[in-house]
């Protein structure tokens, strides 16, 4: 088997148990250990005990460059807090303090949700009956410290995992007993979810609730001692409780098998499920499981399964790593670095070797002050401003934090290629899952203050006059459109020769948006040298490091590659489309209301009737439905 050059780290974190192991090749784990989070102050202090044992077994700490650590917890951005417990931290940061090249950090379920297509048969055990269809929707759950939900949807070759919170959905009873345990949690709990009772907490809330409910002495039982009690030595109340436990499961399990359409089956993880050995299989679960009433047969053909495999989560966590390091193999660090490569080109000498010095060194330029940057790559600091604007970043301190967001990121949104064999459902979610990725790449390079400069000129425009060319000319007329509903002058032109004579007649004080996905065309390039001349102002939208981009007054930059030479452009344009919504919903914010409400008509006009998608809501929302 291949050894990676350097070990892997992975974590598994709970509210209870922090488990470590170095992965030193694909799916081959080793060193593996678990430290009690009570017993470390912080995530950085229990990393660093594990390493301190490396250390002391082995005579010295591997060097390791890469790491993935599943959490249980919401990740959203940088900033890591722990819901089940008081760990919190920033992931770039903690990056930097342990001297990795790469942090992965993602939920605990969604790992464990990755791990699902790579465990073997003896990994697993069916419950029940069912029979999965591949490839097809796969439910997760797990009882822990917390209730973890996650799925698993087929995505051409591969699978995408739901990050989730389902387990904090309303607790539903079945049955007196369950309503008794509801009124009991209600007591001490305003919100009752399935979490509060399907896990360690809940297995010791269902006892006291039973002990109440059956007129006894309730012992002060932590969940292991329930379960130890019920396996070992037949305690009735403790019994009675693994019981109503693996009932609620059941019904939690059939109300995720419903909603995601788990025809791929239901897995069961987490600490305490797995325990159980035989006594889950013979209890009610796969019984409530089925209790659907009018679905009982739609689940009742869907497999259960309880994970037997120690390691699930580290393989879940290994793979998302493995994909997150060949995604920076293939544009390692950032789609900014993306950006940076395909300008080169157009860069001068001095940018250029600020922009190799990134590309090289990504992680120190993220780290090093201004000089120490200019020193390394031989420029001067007003240089390095100079290049760092050139992408559309405001400064250098804007285009750190891009390159951040991309060298500590999660499961990035790709492109994902279509194919000839694909359904019209798969190739409808590729289409739209290709658009959402080209959005989210350009909203990740808007430059605030551009936009802000850009919307500022076409309120003090005279006249504003758009110019397009081709298969974009359909954004000009939709600005057009726009515009002239806020009752501003303006014109589109997408005819090369009337282009140039429009642009002969604008004076000081008129605005040329000019629209170009490469930025090259040269009737366009004249029009902006005519308008200038002019003396109106040139707001450009184009891709960076463009002609165009370089002779506009303002650019506002959409970078997105399509070959014109195969198919139309339909994504470019649906990017162009976005940003001069972004330009006509500022200048409408912005306008006074009162002469809005004039333009419109005012509110007393009961026979006026809006546009289509228009909501009457609001004077503004005459203008644009992102009023609502």
């Amino acid at each position: 088997m291949p050894r990676f050059d350097s070990p892997r780290l992975l974590a598994d974190i709970g509210g209870t148990y922090a488990r470590f192991a170095l992965e030193v090749g694909p799916g081959e784990f080793t060193q593996m250990a678990s430290l009690r989070c009570a017993e470390h102050t912080d995530f950085h202090a229990a990393v660093r005990a594990y390493l301190a044992g490396l250390s002391r077994r082995d005579g010295g700490a591997p060097q390791i460059a890469h790491a993935a650590i599943a959490i249980a917890n919401p990740v959203e951005g940088d900033q890591v807090r722990m819901t089940n417990y008081h760990w919190q931290f920033s992931i770039d940061e903690m990056r930097q303090r342990l001297g990795l090249d790469t942090l992965v950090v993602v939920n605990d379920f969604t790992a464990l949700a990755m791990a699902l297509p790579r465990l073997a048969d003896v990994d697993v055990r069916q419950v029940g009956g069912g029979q999965a269809r591949r490839p097809s929707v796969i439910g997760l759950l797990g009882a822990g410290t917390g209730l973890g939900v996650s799925g698993l949807i087929p995505a051409g070759e591969g699978w995408i995992a739901l990050g989730t919170e389902g387990g904090h959905v309303n607790f539903g009873p079945r049955d007196e007993r369950e309503m008794d345990i509801l009124r009991f949690a209600w007591q001490t709990l305003d919100h009752v979810s399935y979490e509060r009772l399907i896990s360690g907490p809940g297995l010791e809330l269902i006892h006291r609730a039973l002990a109440h409910r059956n007129g006894v002495a309730a012992e002060a039982l932590l969940a292991p001692a329930i379960t130890q009690r019920a396996l070992d030595d037949g305690d009735a109340l403790c019994l009675e409780t693994l019981e109503v436990f693996c009932g609620l499961l059941g019904t939690a399990a059939a109300n995720l098998a419903v909603t995601l359409g788990s025809l791929g089956g239901i897995y069961i993880g987490g600490g305490i499920v797995p325990r159980l050995g035989e006594f889950f299989d013979r209890s009610p679960f796969r019984k409530r499981f089925e209790d659907k009433g009018r679905f009982h047969d739609y689940v009742a053909a869907i497999p259960t399964f309880v994970i037997t495999a120690e390691n699930a989560t580290f393989k879940g966590a290994s793979a998302i790593l493995e994909n997150q390091l060949r995604n920076l193999q293939a544009s390692p660090g950032s789609a900014i670095l993306g950006q940076i490569r395909r300008a080169r080109s157009e860069l001068s000498p001095a940018e250029l070797r600020v922009a190799d010095l990134v590309l090289a060194q990504p992680r120190s330029v993220l780290g090093d002050p201004i000089a120490e940057i200019a020193r390394a790559a031989g420029v001067s600091q007003p240089t390095v401003i100079r290049f760092c604007r050139s992408l559309g970043c405001e400064g250098l301190s804007d285009f750190k934090l891009r390159l951040a967001s991309g060298l500590t990121g999660t499961v990035p949104v790709t492109h994902t290629q279509v194919n000839t064999n694909d359904s019209m459902l798969e190739l409808g979610a590729k289409v739209l899952g290709n658009t959402a990725s080209a959005i989210l790449q350009v909203r990740s390079h808007l430059n605030r203050d551009a936009i802000d400069r850009a919307i500022d000129m076409l309120l003090a425009a005279s006249r504003i006059e758009f110019f397009a060319v081709g298969h974009y000319g359909v954004v000009a007329q939709d600005a057009q459109f726009k515009f002239l509903r806020f009752g501003m002058p303006c014109g589109a032109y997408t005819d090369p020769r009337l282009q140039l004579l429009a642009a002969d007649v604008l004076r000081e004080g008129d605005v040329a948006v000019v629209i170009s996905s490469g930025g090259r065309l040269p009737e366009l390039l004249s029009v902006v040298e005519k308008a200038q001349e002019r003396g109106a102002k040139v707001v450009a939208i184009t891709a960076s490091q463009s002609p165009l981009a370089k002779k506009a007054d303002l650019t506002l930059i959409v970078d997105h590659v399509e070959d014109i030479a195969t198919h139309l452009p339909m994504v470019s344009r649906i990017l162009h489309l976005l940003v001069i919504d972004i330009l006509a919903v500022g200048v409408a914010m912005r306008r006074n209301p009162d002469s809005i409400a004039a333009l419109t008509g005012g509110a007393e006009d009961d026979h006026a009737k809006p546009a289509p998608g228009i909501s009457w809501a609001s004077p503004l929302a005459r203008l644009t439905s992102h009023s609502r």
